[in-house]
């Protein structure tokens, strides 16, 4: 089984790259992040045209979170984060595909920091750290894919330090994401390349940080004990990011068996 997630960033003015990417890649599940999208405005008729089924969460201009199946309709088990009925950002949509739970997540970006959006990043990840236990206790097949707009280390992005008060580097995050892995999830890039430094899944336009390979680790796949014991194979589909009019995220993907 071919898992990966992919922000998008804008699904709809992205579409055409998608598309070429779900043709050539063929995963059997897809978690996309950044639709930029209503519910309403989501390509779900395109989608189901290059073979998919979809559920999604849609949010005018911002946020909007997707899970995509190949041949199969995703069943949605959750649409929001648990821990606070009050927050209405589209961030998180959970569904079974083939006896796999899929959860894909856009974790807050958390900039400027420190402040109310650095605190919401805070509170949300909590949120997050809480139903991942709970995931982990049910012994099910589990993924948590997504962006968590989180740097776990120093060696998961460029050597800069233009990053140095950006919340992706913080501590307090940078601790909260060691706080899951310790919940016993398997880090499946990390798992697949060990000792590489260059792991980078986002590239920002600015300063031409493409081309130089100024980039970051945000993306991350989280694993189950389970999956993690069963993982064949991850990367990184880089040459998508190079595409005329990309997202500034390249899709990441794992193989499983299952």
């Amino acid at each position: 089984m071919k898992i990966a997630s992919f922000n998008i960033n804008n699904v709809n003015k992205r579409l055409d790259i998608l598309r070429r990417w779900l043709a050539a890649a063929r995963p059997d599940v897809v978690c996309l992040q950044e639709l930029k999208c209503t519910d309403r405005q989501f390509p779900a008729s395109a989608l189901a045209e290059a073979g998919y089924g979809a559920a999604w969460v849609g949010q005018s201009t911002w946020n909007g979170v997707a899970i995509l199946a190949r041949g199969a309709e995703p069943v949605v088990t959750a649409t929001a984060l648990p821990g606070d009925d009050s927050d209405t950002q589209a961030r998180y949509i959970e569904a079974a595909v083939n006896g796999v739970v899929i959860a894909c997540l856009y974790a807050p970006n958390g900039n400027p920091q420190p402040g109310p959006k650095f605190a919401y990043k805070l509170s949300w990840t909590e949120r997050l750290i809480a139903h991942a236990q709970e995931l982990w206790d049910s012994k099910l097949p589990v993924v948590i894919a997504g962006d968590y707009n989180i740097v776990p280390e120093a060696r998961d992005i460029y050597i800069t330090t233009s990053y140095r008060d950006n919340a992706l580097v913080q501590p307090e995050p940078r601790a909260q994401f060691a706080r899951l892995l310790e919940q016993g999830w398997t880090d499946a890039l990390r798992k697949a390349f060990p000792d590489e430094m260059a792991l980078y899944t986002f590239w920002d336009y600015m300063r031409n940080r493409w081309p130089r390979n100024a980039g970051l680790r945000l993306d991350h796949m989280l694993l189950s004990r389970k999956l993690g014991k069963a993982l064949t194979a991850a990367g990184i589909d880089r040459t998508v990011r190079g595409e005329e009019g990309a997202s500034d995220h390249a899709p990441v993907w794992i193989e499983v068996k299952t």
